[in-house]
């Protein structure tokens, strides 16, 4: 029996975990749940699943949580706070972390997590982005196991052999990380200027919450993923390449030297992910619809548009540049689709944001966690900056 923390509880990342979970009561328990405000929602799901914690990242709100449990009549021990975060990811009744939280504010619990040893589902790539060395350090000393749930890197694990000693070791030669090009794949950036959030969220195959679905609107999404993948199979840059794949039914593929191409395909749901890490080495069922590769008919690939969608290249080159620049990278990014969502930045300037960051602070040491957040925060107030000018 796995008991599972899901960090990220009521986002659509967490509902799939939590609906794995569900379908193997003798496999799988949740044991912590832990949300940012949405309060009704992680009392919902308390009642459902009856974990020993609940913890709500916003510490105004432990009170209502408190008095939704007490009348709801769940005993679940209630916390609050960023520091509740990090002990709910070293909880010690449970042995795995759904790490779902989203953007930087999932850092210090994933790496503590991955510091306790626990067998760490991670979907916040993120921590990765801005953190990967330390990551992988506490890794190494917590002993556990990363398994991946982002769909294109678990289909990358998937591909690759489990005792390799490193991608040359293996034979590989590269990795291709599929993309669906997102809302507006195929149109000319001329044709951009209006875009609203609602637009932008209206992904044609994925079910994801706002700020992913903005990041895929753009690419970046894709560009955090290169940077994730150089991380996670220690992979040169050049060895990654992205390429549009608009069903989504291919969800990335591993070419070896031999000429051989692996992929892993499967339906659109983020369950299939989910299932394989909760349960590997095993396999169970995920509740995912069975594959009709015969309805399917025809699988496309194309290039990206790197003209239209410059955040892929941008994250090539903060990953190239290295130290603070991936960290840069991704602070402005959240900065500015914020800001999108909210109405006071255009969908085209979300990459003209990125990039006058980027240019405004050079790339330093980033081998600390203080040095990280310090390279976070203070990207995000130049960020901040750019967009109080560009609205001005």
């Amino acid at each position: 029996m796995r008991t599972v923390a899901v960090l990220g509880a009521t986002g659509s990342i967490g509902a799939s975990a939590l609906d794995v979970i569900a379908r193997h009561p003798d496999r799988f328990r949740a044991g912590v749940l832990a949300a940012h405000r949405n309060v009704e929602a992680l009392a919902a799901l308390c009642a459902k699943f009856r974990p020993d914690l609940a913890v709500i990242a916003d510490a105004a709100l432990e009170a209502d949580l408190r008095e939704r449990l007490r009348s709801a009549g769940v005993t679940t021990r209630v916390t609050a706070g960023a520091d509740a975060l990090v002990e709910a990811a070293t909880d010690k009744r449970c042995d795995t972390v759904v790490a779902a939280i989203v953007g930087a504010a999932g850092l210090a619990s994933t790496l503590a997590a991955a510091r306790a040893g626990k067998r760490l589902l991670l979907a916040n790539k993120e921590a990765v982005v801005m953190a990967g060395p330390l990551l992988r350090d506490a890794l190494d000393a917590g002993g556990g196991a990363l398994l991946p749930i982002d769909s294109e890197h678990n289909a990358v694990f998937q591909c690759l052999p489990a005792d390799r000693a490193s991608l040359d070791a293996a034979g590989v030669t590269r990795i291709l990380l599929t993309a669906s090009g997102g809302p507006f794949r195929g149109r000319p950036r001329d044709t951009l200027g209006s875009v609203t959030p609602e637009m932008a969220c209206a992904h044609p195959n994925w079910t994801m919450g706002r700020k992913i679905s903005v990041d895929s609107a753009t690419l970046m999404n894709k560009g955090l993923e290169v940077i994730e993948a150089h991380f996670l199979f220690d992979a040169r840059p050049e060895r990654i390449e992205v390429v549009v794949h608009p069903q989504s039914i291919v969800h990335s593929m591993v070419e070896y030297a031999d000429g051989s191409v692996l992929a892993q395909l499967g339906n659109p749901d983020m369950r299939t992910a989910l299932a394989h890490a909760l349960a590997w080495p095993e396999r169970v069922a995920a509740g995912v619809a069975p594959f009709d590769l015969l309805g399917i008919g025809r699988l496309d690939f194309e290039p990206p548009d790197r003209t239209t969608f410059a955040c892929l290249d941008l994250a090539y080159r903060a990953l190239a540049v290295g130290g603070s620049a991936p960290i840069t990278l991704n602070a402005a990014n959240e900065e500015a689709v914020a800001a999108f969502l909210d109405g006071r930045l255009p969908f085209l300037a979300i990459p003209e944001v990125i990039e006058s960051t980027l240019e405004t602070l050079p790339a330093a040491s980033a081998v600390t966690l203080p040095e990280v957040l310090d390279a976070d925060l203070t990207a995000r107030r130049v960020a901040q900056r750019i967009i109080a000018s560009a609205k001005g």
